[in-house]
C-alpha cells in the first residue's frame, strides 16, 4: 500500500527505540523505501546495523564518518514524508526552536516533505507545559502528531508517554498518503521517451529523449493517487516507479497502437514522448553495405498520435500535449495545441540552457485551450511535474 512512498525514519535516545526495528519493518513490508537517522545518542538503544540490515541503505549517525560527509540537504529533498519515532523532549525543544546540533535536526530542517511526530517520554516530563507548548509549536506548524499511548512506562510510573505502537503509525502513515489523494481512481497514460525507427536490422533513427520527464511526470501523478501507465520507447533500465504500469515500444506505429489499447480506459493522456516524425519507408531485412559513396533513405511520414488519439476522445476525456520548439516557440505550440485537439500544451525549448533532452531539469511554460497558461521555471524534473500536475488538478479537478 506505500510502494514508491519514500521515508525517513528518524530515532532519538528514547528505550523505545527499539521499537523503530519493527516500524521500518512494517513500512518496507507495505512497499515503502526506508532510510534510518538516528541521533548520537540513540545508538545506545539499538544499533545502526540492526537498521542499515533492514533497509538495506547505510543508517547515517553523523554529519561525518571519517572522509564521507552525509549530505542532509539530499535527504530532505529525497523524502516524501519523515517520521521521528521516537521523539524526545529534547528532540522536540530543538525542532521547536530550528536547533541543528546533529544529523537528524539537519535532515529535519531540510526537509520540504511532512513530518510526523510519535513522542515518548515519561508522564510528568509528557504533561510539562513547556513540552506540551512545544508539541503545539510543532502542531502549529503542519506537523502530524502521532498520539501517545497510556500505560506502563520504563521508569515504572503508569501513565501518558508511551511511544505509539509501529502497528499504529504505520496506519497513520497509510491514512496520511491517501487520505488526500485528489486523483485517485484517475487512470492516467503517459507516453515517454523516443522511437526507435529502423533501417535495417542494426541501425535506426531517434533522438535524445531520455524519458526523464516522462518518468517525472508518473512519479507525480502517482503520489496523487492516480492510476498511470506508461507508453515508453527504449530508456534506461529501472528509470520508471515501480508501481505504474510500463508498455515496452520501439516505434511509433507501435506506440499508437499501444495507447489505442487504452484509448476507451483512459481518462487523461499526457504525450510526452519525443515520437519520430518520420521513419524509412523501406526496411532492409539484412545489414545494409558501404557498397556506394551515397546512401539515400526515402522517408514516410509517422502517425500523429496525439492528434489520432484525441480525435475519438470522449467528453470525460483530457489531453495533454508537449512541444519541444527551437524558434517561434510560443506561436508554434499554441498552433499545435489547436491542430491536435488538446486541452493543454506543454512547451520547451532548447534555447534555455538546462531545459529539454538528457537533462535533470527543465523549464517549461503550459498552455490551455482556454488561453490560460503558467511558467515553470528552471527546477529540477521532478519539480517542474509536481507543477505541471499540480496546474492540471487546479484546472480540471
Amino acid at each position: 500500500m506505500l510502494e514508491g512512498k519514500k521515508v525517513i525514519v528518524g530515532i532519538t535516545g528514547s528505550i523505545a527505540a527499539y521499537k523503530a526495528a519493527f516500524l521500518v519493518r512494517l513500512l518496507m513490508q507495505q512497499g515503502a523505501e526506508v532510510r534510518v537517522v538516528m541521533t548520537p545518542s540513540a545508538v545506545n538503544f539499538i544499533t545502526p546495523l540492526t537498521l542499515s540490515s533492514l533497509t538495506g541503505n547505510p543508517v547515517h549517525v553523523q554529519l561525518q564518518d571519517q572522509d564521507t560527509w552525509h549530505s542532509h540537504i539530499e535527504l530532505g529533498l529525497w523524502a516524501d514524508l519523515m517520521i521521528i519515532a521516537p521523539c524526545t523532549a529534547t528532540t522536540l525543544a530543538k525542532m521547536a526552536i530550528g536547533q541543528a546540533d546533529n544529523l537528524l535536526l539537519a535532515v529535519y530542517l531540510s526537509l520540504r516533505c511532512p513530518v510526523m511526530i510519535a513522542p515518548a517520554m515519561d508522564v510528568d516530563m509528557w504533561r510539562h507545559p513547556s513540552v506540551q507548548q512545544n508539541v503545539q509549536i510543532l502542531v502549529g506548524r503542519s506537523h502530524i502528531l502521532i498520539p501517545v499511548g497510556n500505560g506502563k512506562l520504563a521508569s515504572g510510573l503508569t501513565g501518558e508517554g508511551r511511544m505509539a505502537e509501529p502497528q499504529e503509525i504505520v496506519e497513520s502513515v497509510q491514512t496520511f498518503f491517501y487520505k488526500n489523494l485528489t486523483l485517485k481512481g484517475l487512470r492516467v497514460l503517459i507516453t515517454s521517451g523516443p522511437t526507435r525507427e529502423p533501417l535495417d536490422p542494426v541501425r535506426f533513427l531517434t533522438n535524445r529523449s531520455s524519458g526523464k520527464m516522462g518518468a517525472a511526470l508518473a512519479e507525480s501523478f502517482l503520489k496523487m493517487g492516480a492510476e498511470v501507465t506508461i507508453v515508453s520507447g527504449p530508456v534506461a533500465e529501472g528509470l520508471y516507479p515501480p508501481n505504474a504500469k510500463v508498455i515496452q515500444v520501439e516505434t511509433a506505429e507501435e506506440m499508437l497502437n499501444a495507447c489505442l489499447d487504452s484509448a476507451d480506459s483512459a481518462d487523461w493522456f499526457v504525450f510526452a514522448a519525443a515520437v519520430a516524425d518520420y521513419r524509412p519507408e523501406e526496411v532492409s531485412a539484412e545489414k545494409l553495405k558501404k557498397n556506394h559513396p551515397e546512401w539515400t533513405i526515402r522517408m514516410v511520414k509517422n502517425p500523429d498520435i496525439a492528434r489520432e488519439i484525441s480525435s475519438r476522445r470522449k467528453s470525460h476525456q483530457r489531453m495533454i500535449g508537449f512541444a519541444l520548439e527551437t524558434e517561434h516557440e510560443r506561436e508554434h505550440a499554441i498552433q499545435k495545441l489547436h491542430t491536435k485537439n488538446l486541452d493543454c500544451i506543454v512547451l520547451n525549448s532548447l534555447k534555455h540552457p538546462g531545459a529539454g533532452f538528457e537533462t535533470d531539469t527543465n523549464k517549461v511554460t503550459v498552455f490551455c485551450n482556454d488561453k490560460s497558461e503558467v511558467d515553470i521555471d528552471l527546477r529540477k524534473k521532478s519539480e517542474v511535474a509536481e507543477g505541471i500536475v499540480s496546474f492540471l488538478i487546479s484546472k480540471y479537478i
